[in-house]
């Protein structure tokens, strides 16, 4: 719509011209292109907290306590001064610009973790609707616990995980449960939903208790026939009968899925137990043994399970273990999907409908502005290069398939990170919610309209870089949902972490 990169001429420029129907917004979006957080104050005086991110209508930034004990919400401000004299742009910015009170104030400090648990510093949602934080703690990793409860051996256990629903307006802590699958209600509170594993549906249970008593009785009395017919022929026998115990309720439905997908490939008898026995018999034992490792929300009923063998969920690499996704709908207890790491099919309605893997915001419409190779055509050519540059198209498939399933609320919905109107290196920054290798040299932030622009720069850690080139330091990104604010934290081993401020003068 805009003619003129300059500010003035685009705000004359909306008041006299309509934008085509359905731009209106982008067109408005346009004008952070002019709003940049192009000032930097460098190594600011700060609490020595962990920062975790903004909340997704801007209005809180999340930090925990260094010990993992305690959280601290402050309320995004602006720095604001006086200046007396001419061109005030150009002057230095007063002494009060390197406090962190300056552009931000504590509202509350509230303990969540009791003396033998820990913050799950990584966890964190946000439901804008009621200004609830839903927050994480754990007691500490066993890692030699034995394989029983549901333990899985060779993978550390965490005996007590709770979640802690605080109210973020003062912080009021309103509940907090130990479960797997809750809801959150407009009162506060958290209500059981269900436990997906051992059990699908409500009464499996009960069912499953009330049908063990049976049998306990019936195998009592058969025992006790056993025993008197044995007497009576001179044999005494002391062997029990062991029970075989069942597969839990989600294993049942996954191998009940993969068996009717074999058996309905063919419709011969003799090509179908010739298949049955290659495809699915041969792997029974690979199958029993897959265990869940990740699971995220597809829509209000189905989800989306990540299952993969022990040795890949403890592993770093991967390549050498078999990973598998299946698409579960809780309410009828069905496993509808069942794909490999490598299949085709999923990676392309991967790419075709990756925003479909995502839970947006139905209360704030710039949450539905963040980029993907599904909704950008430039985010899509960047993959696409990607994948013409690899040797392996099924490694790709599998290197692609990594991030699923996505972790809820995981992407910054900046306008800085829009790649309609920015270019930058995403393997130094983007929207994802991780933690990156940092660099000495500023990331550049590149007008996507006029390639030639450079917009802004950010810089994580001190000024002048680091003394040290061959220590590894690590860098985190937190920009502000809307505002031209951000913050960048460099942490290196064994030193005091390095905050930055990148603002709008």
């Amino acid at each position: 719509m805009f003619r003129s990169s300059n500010i003035v001429s685009r705000i004359f420029e909306r008041q006299i011209r309509t934008p085509a129907p359905g731009t209106s917004v982008h067109c408005a979006r346009q004008f952070y292109e002019n709003l940049v957080p192009s000032c930097t104050i460098y190594d600011i005086e700060c609490p020595d907290h962990s920062f975790r991110k903004f909340t997704d209508d801007g209005r809180y930034l999340i930090s925990f306590s260094r010990n993992h004990q305690d959280l601290i919400v402050y309320r995004p401000t602006w720095l604001s001064f006086s200046c007396k004299e001419e061109d005030c742009d150009f002057h230095d910015l007063p002494s009060k610009a390197k406090r962190f009170e300056s552009f931000f104030t504590q509202l509350y400090c509230v303990s969540l973790a009791s003396s033998n648990e820990l913050i799950c510093k990584d966890f964190f949602l946000y439901v804008e609707s009621n200004q609830f934080g839903l927050f994480a703690t754990s007691t500490a990793q066993i890692h030699d616990a034995p394989a029983i409860g549901g333990a899985i051996q060779g993978v550390p256990s965490i005996e007590k995980i709770t979640f802690h629903l605080v109210r973020l307006e003062d912080g009021v802590i309103l509940d907090e449960k130990t479960i797997h699958i809750l809801q959150i209600r407009d009162s506060g509170n958290l209500v059981d939903v269900r436990a997906i594993g051992a059990f699908c549906r409500e009464d499996d249970e009960l069912f499953l208790n009330s049908h063990a008593q049976c049998m306990v009785f019936v195998d009592k009395s058969k025992q006790h026939d056993l025993s008197a017919n044995q007497v009576e022929n001179g044999l005494q026998s002391h062997q029990n009968m062991p029970g075989t115990p069942f597969l839990s309720g989600i294993k049942q439905r996954l191998l009940s899925f993969i068996f009717r997908g074999i058996w309905n490939e063919e419709t011969d008898h003799t090509m179908r137990v010739q298949c049955l026995k290659k495809k699915f018999y041969f792997h029974f034992q690979d199958y029993v043994d897959l265990s869940m490792s990740k699971v995220q929300f597809l829509d209000r009923h189905h989800l989306l399970i990540k299952f993969g063998s022990v040795d890949g969920g403890v592993s770093r690499n991967t390549d050498h273990h078999p990973a598998f996704f299946a698409v579960y709908n809780m309410e009828t207890t069905e496993v509808i999907a069942f794909y490999q790491n490598s299949a085709d099919e999923l990676y392309f309605l991967f790419e075709q409908f990756c925003d479909h893997f995502h839970a947006t915001s139905r209360n704030l419409l710039y949450m539905n502005f963040i980029s993907s190779h599904s909704n950008n055509i430039h985010a899509l050519e960047q993959l696409r290069g990607i994948k013409n540059k690899s040797s392996s198209f099924s490694q790709f498939v599998k290197k692609m398939l990594t991030s699923l399933p996505f972790s809820c609320q995981s992407q910054s919905p900046s306008p800085y990170f829009d790649q309609c109107l920015f270019r930058f290196d995403e393997k130094l920054i983007s929207a994802a919610d991780r933690h990156r290798q940092s660099t000495d040299h500023p990331i550049k932030f590149i007008s996507r309209k006029h390639p030639n622009s450079l917009k802004f720069k950010i810089k994580p850690g001190p000024e002048a870089g680091g003394l040290d080139g061959r220590t590894k330091k690590i860098s985190s990104f937190l920009f502000h949902p809307f505002l031209p604010l951000a913050l960048s934290i460099q942490q290196t081993f064994l030193q005091p972490s390095v905050v930055n401020i990148h603002f709008r003068r």
